[in-house]
């Protein structure tokens, strides 16, 4: 009897009925891919839905591997073997028939079919009754990428082919799931790649060899770090303002064993004295007034990696009790909560206050400092590290370069005197704005106009300082000329004073006098040497200054 010929056996009635049962079928399987997250769990509900209006013995989903070469199971109901590993290589059994043809295959009485090879369950059920199998295929983009095939107790008047519809139907919506289950694993893993490279970026940016400085006083912070950055201690760092403590907490970090945590910098001077508590421990709903939902605080963002709070002198007398207390117990309160929280984290501090005097004065508690200081780093300023002036000058022309698309290969001789004659209180980050503010000052040629030049009081001063530093010998530069007084024999400088005392009006003189010096230094700081037309280089060097000095109104 031909397939499509009984259902004219069956009452309308009957006919109406299954076909309802269908459209139900299907309704309930699309709102379980949809809502369920899971790809397998979405795919075992489908099947779970199979059984329950349509009596499946058993079902299964059956998927294409990556390599292409065999299907392997990928969610099951009914009565399979959890343990056991079910595949099939392209076009073996019925299974992977239908994966290899794109057909569908029916089976009407099991026991009969010789080619069925029973690796999903030994089929016990066969010894009281006798089943049908029906595989269909789950085709994606005109190719099959897995089957569906399913368990039912044998009926001579079954119509098969209403049901392979029916069950294509299903497999059409299940391929539709692993299309997206297949761009959500791809993005996942493409993120995931991402996130490993730019992990991998900032380790090898901020590893020790990166760090720029040779001289004895960084060598030590360099040998600290490395002892310190392997353990989970405590870590202060001590310096001046812009000294690069920052730079040192990111390699405390990323060379220590939480370098695939999160690193979380807190500035604790840039944040109000209201908002430090809730912004470090987080707040509960409706713990004040705006406080709409709940918020988790930097040291529960810092879970697993390294907390930074730069400027720790800043904290006031509250706020210091509460991380006493996170040292002491390493848990914490969110603000208006009552359930304690673990802290999993490495705490690094900076600072540029002397907290000695702080706590004389009353205004940091002593025991939260004896809690912060178990490994003290300091940060030597720059000019007790003058060998590394024009290695940090080196770095910040080449990162000028790549940023601004130029290609500054030095500065002129002049101008690295002056930079090694100035005493730089603003430290590397001073340098840095001054590379910054003579980079904007290199043209090219015939394109702008050079700075003018200093007025007449200023021109007496630079061009004194330019004399002297222009004059040094092969000995290095000439005595004095770094704080603009010269010494004698006897290590007294002309103005009475020891050459090493600097009081705050010595110290406030040197600064106008090597501002003087420093004012052609954005002049020549880059001292490009720019490719001419005509094939030889054009400075922008002391000559250039020279000239403007002699004529102050007229344009390079």
């Amino acid at each position: 009897m031909p397939l499509g010929s009984v259902a004219t056996i069956l009452k309308p009635e009957d006919v109406h009925a299954g076909e309802i049962r269908k459209l139900s079928t299907l309704l309930e399987a699309s709102q379980a891919l949809l809502k369920e997250r899971n790809f397998k769990t979405g795919l075992h509900q489908v099947l779970e839905i199979l059984h329950r209006h349509h009596g499946a013995v058993r079902s299964t989903v059956m998927l294409l591997n990556e390599d292409g070469h065999e299907i392997a199971l990928a969610a099951s109901a009914g009565a399979i073997d959890p343990n056991r590993r079910v595949s099939y290589r392209v076009g073996e059994g019925i299974t992977g028939r239908v994966l290899e043809s794109g057909k569908p295959i029916i089976v009407p009485q099991v026991s009969r079919e010789p080619t069925f090879l029973r690796r999903a369950s030994s089929r016990p059920e066969l010894a009281n009754q006798e089943l049908t199998y029906i595989a269909v295929p789950i085709a994606l983009d005109g190719r099959a990428v897995g089957t569906l095939g399913i368990d039912l107790r044998y009926k001579p008047d079954r119509d098969y082919e209403r049901m392979v519809k029916f069950l294509g139907v299903a497999a059409s919506m299940i391929a539709y799931a692993v299309k997206v289950q297949r761009l959500i694993e791809a993005d996942r893993q493409k993120l995931a790649d991402e996130n490993a490279h730019l992990r991998e970026e900032l380790k090898e940016r901020h590893d020790f060899s990166n760090l720029v400085g040779t001289s004895g006083p960084m060598r030590r912070v360099y040998e600290q770090v490395r002892q310190v950055s392997r353990t989970n201690t405590t870590v202060m760092l001590r310096g001046e303002s812009g000294t690069g403590k920052e730079l040192i907490a990111n390699a405390l970090h990323y060379n220590s064993p939480r370098a695939k945590k999160p690193l979380i910098k807190v500035n604790c001077a840039a944040l109000p004295q209201e908002l430090i508590e809730s912004e470090l421990f987080g707040y509960e709903k409706g713990a004040f007034t705006g406080a709409q939902t709940t918020k988790k605080g930097r040291f529960e963002l810092a879970e697993g990696g390294t907390l930074f709070l730069d400027e720790i002198g800043e904290l006031n007398p509250g706020t210091q009790i509460k991380l006493l207390r996170v040292l002491q117990e390493r848990e914490f309160d969110r603000l208006g909560g009552t359930q304690p929280l673990r802290a999993n984290i490495r705490l690094v501090v900076a600072t540029n206050k002397d907290l000695e005097k702080a706590m004389a004065a009353g205004t940091f508690r002593e025991d939260l400092y004896y809690r912060l200081n178990v490994f003290a780093i300091f940060m030597p300023p720059l000019r007790e590290r003058k060998p590394d002036v024009l290695l940090l000058v080196d770095h910040f022309l080449e990162k000028f370069s790549r940023a601004h698309a130029r290609n500054v290969k030095r500065i002129s001789t002049a101008a690295i005197d002056m930079l090694m004659a100035y005493h730089w209180p603003g430290n590397v980050r001073e340098l840095e704005k001054r590379r910054r503010a003579g980079g904007r000052r290199v043209r090219r040629p015939g394109r702008a106009r050079a700075s003018p030049a200093p007025d007449a009081a200023d021109r007496g001063s630079v061009g004194h300082g330019h004399e002297r530093v222009a004059g040094r010998g092969a000995g290095g530069v000439r005595e004095g000329h770094a704080a603009g007084r010269t010494e004698d024999g006897a290590g007294q400088s002309r103005r009475g004073r020891p050459a090493a005392a600097h009081d705050g009006a010595d110290l406030q003189l040197q600064d106008s006098e090597a501002r003087h010096r420093l004012a052609p230094v954005h002049a020549v700081i880059g001292a490009a040497k720019w490719p001419h037309r005509s094939g030889r280089s054009i400075s922008s060097g002391p000559s250039i200054f020279r000239r403007n000095q002699k004529r102050p109104n007229r344009n390079v």
